[in-house]
């Protein structure tokens, strides 16, 4: 059976969630039963959804959700991939102020059954968890594009962009009680990379052509795409992709220079699940598996 899946994202920021749309919208064992946006500009990034979607033949849900943080001042105010949308098709109007909402009612809808995707700071989801505390119980499963949990990787830092965005809504995702609560950090993520011109062989099937238009946007100030977002929702047909580790992740508040920041304890008995290794040739394989070259 296919696996219903909701997805929280800040596409048109870096490049990887156009991709992992795409990956989502082509996977016949996915079941997305709707999408949110998060972050500034978040019509903009409905749009880029809404493209990806049109390509695809498929009709799915899309809310704008929250465009500030909780706490802090904005870090990503603008959607720059948008930019690429006028050569494909797109809704234009969404409707305003419903991201929570239509979250919440789908999740009821459906308990026990929907693994909830969030690839992007985490306004919307601790929106959801605030307004209905009894979703986390009820979800099958979050999975987090989130965090940083060993410093083994060279050129790596201590803090995860998603993270940092909005600290306060990472810490109130990580304190819910969720059943399965796995993350896939920057240090795991940060080892599938590809380059300009093999994104450009690769991306030449008909669901990849917005997304690599997207990409030349990107690629006016990077060389290359990193797999952040697109490993994290392979994991969820194929957790072998990555090797996990039971602990508990806490978040810092208190530092504002390091506010965002995830400190993660190995512990059999922990409520999360962190990703610590990958298997690159593997994900690869996963990934351009679901797109027809015909």
């Amino acid at each position: 059976m296919a696996i219903k899946i909701l997805l929280d994202t800040d596409i048109g920021s870096d490049i990887d969630d156009a991709v992992c749309l795409a990956y989502l919208l082509a996977n016949p064992d996915c079941d997305l039963l709707g999408i949110t946006t998060v972050t500034g500009e978040v019509e903009d990034r409905a749009r880029m959804a809404s493209a990806l979607c049109k390509v695809a033949g498929l009709q799915i849900p899309i809310y704008p959700g929250a465009e500030q943080p909780m706490l802090i001042a904005q870090k990503q105010p603008h959607a720059t991939q948008a930019k690429a949308l006028a050569r494909w098709p797109h809704e234009v109007d969404f409707p305003r102020g419903g991201a929570v909402e239509f979250l919440r009612q789908t999740i009821r809808a459906h308990p026990g059954e929907i693994t909830l995707l969030a690839i992007g700071p985490l306004t919307n989801i601790a929106a959801l968890f605030t307004a209905d505390p009894e979703i986390p119980k009820l979800l099958k499963g979050l999975v987090l594009m989130c965090g940083v949990f060993t410093n083994k990787l060279a050129g790596v830092g201590p803090l995860e962009w998603n993270a940092m965005l909005d600290p306060t809504a990472t810490a109130i995702v990580y304190r819910a009680g969720v059943k399965i609560h796995r993350s896939i950090g920057l240090d795991v993520t940060a080892q599938v990379t590809m380059a300009a011109p093999e994104v450009r062989r690769h991306f030449q099937v008909p669901l990849l052509r917005p997304v690599l238009d997207f990409a030349e946007v990107w690629f006016d100030h990077a060389d290359r795409i990193t797999f952040h977002d697109p490993l994290a929702a392979v994991t969820l047909f194929d957790e072998t992709v990555c090797g996990f580790e039971r602990g508990t992740v806490d978040v810092e508040l208190k530092s504002e220079q390091l506010a965002g920041l995830t400190y993660w304890k190995a512990d059999p008995e922990g409520p999360h699940e962190v990703a610590l290794k990958v298997d690159q040739q593997r994900f690869f394989e996963k990934y351009f598996s679901v797109f027809a070259t015909g």
